[in-house]
């Protein structure tokens, strides 16, 4: 009589092996792959931005901007400004140079920053006098007011931009309807009205020397009823516009 099967013992060969622990995943690669990451937004970003300012500029050289961030805070303040386009050809000659001899004498010879004149303006302590006419347009037209670094450090990326696709008779005719003369007062046509009624285009030479001898400070200098400071200022630029008359450094933004 056939005995019946009895069970087999497990072979130590068929035990069940315990399943691997798994490694734990070593932090050094999340960091890695984090710092991938936000590199790869920040490019990104980056390359957005760059993009987005070059069509502004491209857009811009061609079309009156509409507004700036000064003129649309200065409207929220104040209720109203007084704020109107004139091309560059309906504004006297003179104008456009007593603002390049006011403010920036070698616009017609750098690319966008006067080397000399920063320099000379950090020697001497001085908080103004080291920017040019272009960095003012970058200023007015795509940043706001103020002295913070991030400003300073976009208007630096943004000029050569500018210098390298508008022309100079754009950057000054940007320039002559951007910038303020008076409170609530913008743009060269406005100015001329506002102070001696007159269009822009009947500026004298000692009218235009004042606007200009106002631009630094619009707020507390009147070029209709000027200070002996303003005075002064404005001889000395009917003075430099002779100069550069003369030395052809008016030559650029001339017809």
């Amino acid at each position: 009589m056939a005995k019946p099967a009895g069970k087999k013992k497990p072979s130590k060969t068929a035990t069940k092996r315990k399943p691997a622990r798994k490694k734990p995943a070593r932090p050094e690669r999340g960091r890695r792959g984090l710092w991938r990451w936000a590199g790869f937004i920040l490019l990104r970003a980056t390359t957005v931005f760059i993009l987005l300012v070059l069509a502004l500029v491209l857009l811009f050289s061609v079309i009156n901007p509409p507004t700036t961030h000064t003129i649309w805070s200065e409207g929220r303040r104040l209720g109203q400004v007084d704020h109107e386009w004139v091309p560059l050809d309906a504004i006297a000659p003179v104008m456009a140079q007593s603002v390049v001899a006011a403010e920036d004498a070698n616009f017609c010879l750098h690319w966008g920053f006067d080397v000399a004149a920063i320099r000379a303006a950090l020697e001497d302590g001085s908080g103004r006098g080291g920017s040019t006419i272009s960095q003012q347009v970058v200023k007015n037209v795509y940043l706001w007011q103020g002295r913070s670094w991030i400003r300073k450090a976009l208007e630096a990326a943004i000029t050569p931009a500018v210098e390298a696709i508008w022309s100079k008779r754009r950057i000054i005719e940007v320039y002559l309807n951007v910038a303020e003369f008076d409170e609530g007062v913008f743009g060269v046509e406005a100015a001329a009205r506002h102070y001696f009624g007159v269009g822009p285009e009947a500026l004298s030479d000692v009218q235009a020397a004042r606007l200009a001898a106002v631009l630094p400070a619009p707020k507390s200098r009147s070029a209709s009823n000027p200070s002996p400071f303003v005075r002064q200022r404005a001889a000395a630029i009917r003075d430099g516009v002779a100069t550069i008359r003369a030395d052809g450094r008016a030559a650029c933004f001339e017809d």
